[in-house]
Formats: C-alpha cells, sequence, structure tokens
C-alpha cells in the first residue's frame, strides 16, 4: 500500500480548491460583464425592432424566401424551384409563424407550435413521439419552436439576430405557461442554447422532418429556470399586453399581419 503525506496532499487540494474557485470567480465575472453589455445593446436596439405574427399575403412569401436562402446556404436543404420553404405544419391552428424587422426590414423568421394532449401537433412530436408523447399523456404542455432562419446581411450588428428572434420564445413562454420550450437544433449550435437558456439534450441526432442535418431534440426548462433567465438578460421581458398581442389573437387567421412592438424597456413601469 502506498502512503500519502497528507500534509501536503490537503495543502495541493487547498491551492487547487483556491485556483479553481479564483477561476471560476473570474469566469462568472467576465460572464456578468459580457450580459451587461448584451442587455444595454439589445434594449437599445429594441427600439427599432418589430414583430409581426404573419398569417398570409407577401409577409408570408417572404419568410418562406427567408427559410430557403438560409437553409440552402447552410445545407439544411436542397434546392426547390419556387425558392421558397414550406411544409405542413405551417397551417396547423397550434401554429404561429413570425417575421422579425429591424429598421423596416425582415432580418430573421421564426414559427412556434403550442402543443398539449388537445393538440399534440408539430415537427418535434413527429420526430421524437418516444421522448414526447408519454409526457402529452401525463399532462405536460411544451412550446415547439421550429424554422429559425435569418439573414446574416440584414442584422444590425454581429451575433444579435438569436436574441432578437429567440425573444419570442420567452414571451411564449411567459403566455402560456408551459412546463418547457422545445429546441430541435444542430448539436454545433447546442452551446449556446445551455448558456443562455440552461438547455438540456433530451435525444441523439437524428433525421428531422423536412430538413437534410441531423437534428437533437433539446428542452429549455420552464418555472424557475425561465424567471432566473429573465432576471439576468431582461430585454426578454414582455408585458401582458405584448403577451395577447403575439399569442391572445382570436383572428389568427385573418390575412393581415399584426405588427407587435417590444415591450421590455416598459416592463418596471407596467409591473
Amino acid at each position: 500500500m502506498s502512503h500519502f503525506n497528507s500534509n501536503s496532499l490537503f495543502a495541493g487540494g487547498i491551492r487547487g480548491l483556491t485556483m479553481d474557485v479564483a477561476r471560476k470567480s473570474a469566469s462568472a465575472d467576465a460572464s456578468a460583464k459580457m450580459d451587461s453589455a448584451l442587455n444595454r445593446s439589445m434594449m437599445q436596439l429594441l427600439d427599432h425592432v418589430e414583430y409581426r405574427l404573419i398569417t398570409g399575403g407577401e409577409d408570408l412569401e417572404a419568410i418562406y424566401r427567408l427559410r430557403y436562402n438560409s437553409y440552402l446556404r447552410s445545407g439544411m436543404c436542397g434546392p426547390i424551384a419556387s425558392g421558397m420553404f414550406e411544409d405542413r405544419w405551417d397551417n396547423l391552428p397550434n401554429s404561429y409563424r413570425f417575421g422579425v424587422y429591424c429598421y423596416g426590414e425582415l432580418v430573421s423568421t421564426l414559427r412556434f407550435h403550442y402543443i398539449s394532449s388537445a393538440q399534440p401537433y408539430s415537427p418535434s412530436i413527429d420526430a421524437y413521439p418516444e421522448v414526447l408523447l408519454p409526457r402529452l399523456a401525463r399532462g405536460e404542455t411544451f412550446i415547439d419552436g421550429t424554422r429559425f432562419a435569418t439573414d446574416p446581411d440584414s442584422a444590425p450588428a454581429p451575433g444579435v439576430l438569436p436574441f432578437l428572434t429567440l425573444r419570442i420564445a420567452m414571451v411564449a413562454s411567459c403566455y402560456f405557461g408551459q412546463d418547457s420550450v422545445l429546441t430541435p437544433v444542430k448539436l454545433e449550435h447546442s452551446a449556446f442554447y445551455a448558456r443562455f437558456f440552461h438547455a438540456v439534450q433530451r435525444s441523439e441526432a437524428k433525421q428531422f422532418p423536412g430538413v437534410l442535418a441531423p437534428i437533437a431534440l433539446f428542452e429549455i426548462p420552464a418555472g424557475e429556470n425561465m424567471r432566473l433567465t429573465l432576471e439576468r438578460l431582461p430585454f426578454f421581458k414582455s408585458t401582458p399586453l405584448e403577451q395577447r398581442l403575439m399569442f391572445g389573437n382570436p383572428a389568427i387567421n385573418r390575412l393581415t399581419p399584426l405588427s407587435i412592438v417590444p415591450t421590455a424597456k416598459y416592463y418596471r413601469a407596467a409591473a
């Protein structure tokens, strides 16, 4: 049996622990400074942003073209003669299609399905039934965010489009109060969702309906996790009015789009 110098081991352990704590503290400080700078930039940018709940017309064609160009560029789809990417989940009764406009220009798009046992319809349900159907049967509810596409050439600043676009998910979560947000993503993009939303992987990467790349299912828990995210990144906050305009609209099938202005800066006054 080997014998260790316990005093040296203890001292070395303390030094190692102290260094580890120092590294974590420095990392936390750097992360806090990054979040603070991000919050300032995003709050300023939101003054020039509007979200459109799109149900038809030229705006609908525009988001389908944006999807296609984005997916073709990233290898998510092959050539399509129409130059537009749409699918069978777009017109479901629990579907919400959004365009994100900055300085009047379409810069990104995202689609949501609110899923419950009464309406178990979405791409993720079809792709990962073994994961999601038992949970729906237990009464859980989800928001399924898919068809995220951006036009990087129109971005008002580098790196902001994911935050501008995924803010819709945070507004939806506050409105619906679901158990979690489903985020099917490429594995190489998962670090972003883990860093900012504490997303947890729920499946291996596999063929996903309608796209060529393997996609894994990630889940963003609601509840306390969502509360802490809103506290850390207040530009994700929204007033009840913004939430109702986005998701409580009874005339969702009308032809004209509804434009919604972000309300994060009014949150304190509204509260």
